[in-house]
Parts: structure tokens; sequence; C-alpha cells
């Protein structure tokens, strides 16, 4: 590489570094590396890569950028600041995390979760099986915000009706994924819903907001695809799931007083109050719920014997913070009835942290501009944009078999050049979503193919086709790009 001079290096505030005299294969050496460097350790680590290897793998993408950086003359320091400004940039974001934990902590042990479980059981009919699957699974991942967890819990059980209806496991499994990440998508409690926007440099509710008008059509149209399906097939039996209501109505108190408390946030979140605030107002709600409506689960947790102010102040507290669980007397159930509170966040946030020391560094050599500008140069028009960041959502989901890398590495590579198309985040974080965290799951050697595929016990093959809110969704945000539908541009404000 030839010397460059600093000088050349623009050290402005808020917008990406530009450095005119490096060249596009040098801006583009630390990502080839990077994504090479992730599928090999996705490879290797299989779905316990982001336990910590790929933070890593991102910090060592972080060092080669910063290795072009000193060929090119840009000091250490102005990477480091750089990094900072990022990681600076993420503090609503992270904070948002760590509420969500603690909220769906004292969301679990108040009922409130199991309540919503229990109802969405209840609404199973043979003739439209397969659209209630995706319903129920859909109101489980918006209450849990887990597709995950969804499929390996309700997932598993509706799998076992289908096939006792004499239902393709295929047609359920599709059923069951497609409802699981539609919540998934929309839940502010899921991790990928957090992420997206914090990549882009939107804002969680506006995210959630805006996404509703792809991932709402698309919905629709797969649960019409699957009425059809179930009229024109041939259904015996009856659905059985007496055990598992009895497991939940045993484990926790059900009551429709206990959606007091998701009404109230959805109105403070409608009233446009502040996230955190919306989020905290909802986990104290929560814990009171817990302590009025489910004693007996807030002293067990506690490891008390009677519920006084210390109990209930112990039990709410590791709610909030650590792992806590609720035992039922369906093993299926078991799985769901867990969270993690703020702790089961710190996985996400340090990928977000390391992920922003990269962009950090590609930043301050100019990379980011560079790589930017090509793309612009080569996808001239919006449309072109959006095609582009989908292709490459679906591109890292192929090589680096990771949802979470098809959100990151896109969402910081793409962030200036919607910006510079006069688009809002909200654009950017909606396709990452739409092209990046539904079409994982399609994809057999994928972390979440893998897992999915492995949990249901049924073959990527076998429910691709039936998947058809996953496959549709990047579909829908390209006809929406299209046609400049809901494209939100940048106001200046």
């Amino acid at each position: 590489m030839k010397s460059k001079h600093t000088s050349s290096i623009d050290s402005g505030n808020e917008n990406p570094v530009e450095n005119p005299e490096l060249s596009i294969g040098e801006a583009a050496v630390p990502v080839v590396i990077l994504v090479g460097m992730l599928f090999y350790n996705v490879y290797q680590f299989g779905d316990d890569a982001l336990s910590g290897s790929n933070q890593f793998i991102l910090l060592l993408g972080a060092a080669v950028a910063a290795i072009v950086g000193f060929f090119n003359k840009v000091p250490y320091t102005r990477m480091m600041e750089e990094v900072a400004r990022n990681v600076k940039s993420t503090t609503g974001a992270l904070l948002i995390l760590l509420m969500v934990g603690s909220l769906a902590g004292t969301w679990l042990i108040s009922g409130i979760i199991p309540t919503m479980i229990y109802y969405g059981l209840q609404i199973l009919n043979p003739t439209i099986f397969l659209a209630a699957c995706v319903i129920i699974c859909a109101i489980i991942s918006i209450a849990t915000g887990s597709s995950w967890t969804t499929s390996a819990t309700v997932g598993i059980a509706l799998i076992g009706i289908g096939d006792t209806l004499g239902i393709s496991l295929g047609m359920t499994a599709g059923a069951v994924i497609s409802g699981a990440y539609f919540g998934d998508k929309l839940s502010p409690l899921s991790d990928t819903t957090n992420l997206a926007p914090a990549m882009a440099g939107g804002e969680l509710f506006s995210h959630i907001k805006y996404m509703t008008y792809t991932t709402v059509p698309t919905i629709v149209i797969t649960l019409l695809v699957f009425i059809g399906i179930g009229f024109a097939i041939d259904t015996s039996g009856t659905p059985q799931i007496t055990e598992q209501l009895q497991a939940i109505k045993g484990a926790f108190t059900i009551s429709p007083w206990l959606f007091i408390v998701p009404i109230i946030v959805i109105a403070l979140i409608i009233k446009k109050t502040p996230p955190l605030v919306a989020l905290l107002a909802g986990t104290l709600l929560g814990a009171i719920a817990a302590i009025i409506a489910q004693p007996d689960i807030v002293i067990k947790i506690a490891g008390s014997d009677q519920l006084t102010f210390n109990s209930a102040y112990v039990g709410v507290m590791k709610a909030m913070t650590v792992d806590t669980s609720v035992e039922t007397t369906n093993v299926q159930l078991n799985d769901l009835f867990a969270a993690g509170g703020m702790s089961g966040m710190l996985g996400t946030i340090w990928l977000i942290i390391c992920a922003m020391v990269f962009g950090g560094v590609m930043d301050a050599i100019g990379a980011l501009s560079k790589i930017s500008a090509a793309l612009l140069s080569l996808f001239d028009s919006v449309f072109g944009l959006f095609a582009s960041t989908v292709v490459s959502c679906l591109a890292l989901n192929v090589t680096a078999s990771d949802q979470y890398l098809a959100i990151v590495v896109p969402g910081r590579m793409y962030a200036k050049a919607f910006k510079d198309k006069g688009l809002a985040p909200e654009n950017l974080s909606r396709t990452l979503e739409d092209s990046g965290t539904v079409t994982s799951v399609l994809i057999p050697w994928n972390t979440c193919g893998a897992y999915q595929s492995g949990v249901l016990g049924v073959p990527v093959a076998d429910y691709f086709f039936y998947a058809i809110f996953n496959w549709l969704s990047p579909f829908m945000t390209l006809f929406f790009a299209a046609f400049r539908i809901k494209i939100k541009e940048l106001t200046n404000s």
C-alpha cells in the first residue's frame, strides 16, 4: 500500500470520516477478512459462536482495519476517538436492552406471559389449525421475544398435534416458524429487534412501528395461504392441549386482569413516551402484579417461606436481574417459563459493543465512506440501495451462518449510504430485519436453520416452502422500495 497523508482525513463530528486517497480495495480488505473469519468461526463453534467467539472475531476485524489505517498514516488516537463516538451512540440502545431484560423477568413471574400463552393455546381448530399455529406462535413470540424458545416449547407441541391430525410436518413447522419470526420481529423483548435499530442509528419503538408496514401485509398473506391450505386438506382427530393448559394453570394464577399491564405499556408507547420510561413502567408494574397475583412464585424465587417486604424485594430483584424460571408439570413448557433478566441481555450488548469497535475503526480510516460511495455509484436508485442491502444480508446469512452478523455487518456498512440518500435509519433497520433476521432459518447450515430443524425434527428442505412469512418478507420490503411506499426520509430538526 502506498503512503497517504493524514491531512486528507476529515475529522468531522457526526459524519463518517472521508479519506479520498484510500482505495476501494483497501477499504474492502477488513470486510472480506471479517466475513471469512466469521464463517470459519461459526463452522467451528456452531450455536455457541455467539457466546463470545464471534465478538472476538469482530475485534480481530477491527485490528485488520487498524492495520490498513496504519499503512495509510491514520493516527491510533483518531481510531480510538471514532470507537468511543460509536459506542457512545449506542448508549440508549444498551440501556433499553437492559430494561427489556428486566421487564421480561417481571412479566414472567407475574404471570403476564403465561396468561398470553394460556389464552393463545385455546384458539386451535382442526380446519384452521395451520393458521392457528401462526397466531399462537406469534402471540407467544411477541410475549417472550424469542422465536427459538417459542419453537422449542409450544412449537414442539404443535408439531405433535399436527401429526395426530394427519397434517404434513413440513406444513406445521412452516406455520410455527412463520408465526415465531413474526412475533420475534415485532417484540420489544427481542434481541434482534433491538439490535437492528442500534446498528442503523434508529430508535426501538420507531423501528417497530415502521416494521409493521411491511410485516403486517406479509403475515396477512401468510395467514390467508394457510387458511386456504387448511380447507384444502383432510384433517382427522381433535387437538389435545388439556395437559398444557392444566400445567400452566397449575403453576400460575391465570387472569385476564393481568393484561392491564401490557395495555398500559402499549398506551404509553402510543403516547410517544420515551422507550426507557415505558419499559421501566412496565417492569415496575410487572413487579407489583407479581407480588399481588403470584405471591407463591415470588416467595420461591426469593428462597423464603413467607411473603414479607424483604422476600418480595429479593424475588422481584432476582427476576429483573438474573436467571429465573418457573417449573410446571409439563417438561416441554418449562423452557418457555424462563427468563434471563438483565444478565440475559449481556451477550447482545457485548456483540453491539464489539461491532461498534469494528465500525469505529472502519470509520476512522475512511473505509465506510469509501464503501458507501462505491455502493451509491453502483446502485444509484433508492431501489438499488434497498436491493443491495437485501442481497448483502442474504449473503452473510449464507456465508457467516448467523443472523446477528447478517444484521451487524450490513447495518454498519450501509448506514451512511442510506443517510446520503436522505433516507431515515428506519428504512435500513426494517430492511435488515426483513432480509437478515427472518431468512436465517431458511439456510440449513445457518445457526437458526440448524437449530429450528433440530428442535422441530423437520429438515429445512421440508419446511422451506411453508415458512411463507420468512421467504416472503424480503420480497415485500423490495416491493415497498420499488413503489416508494412508506419510505421515510430524513427530516431536518
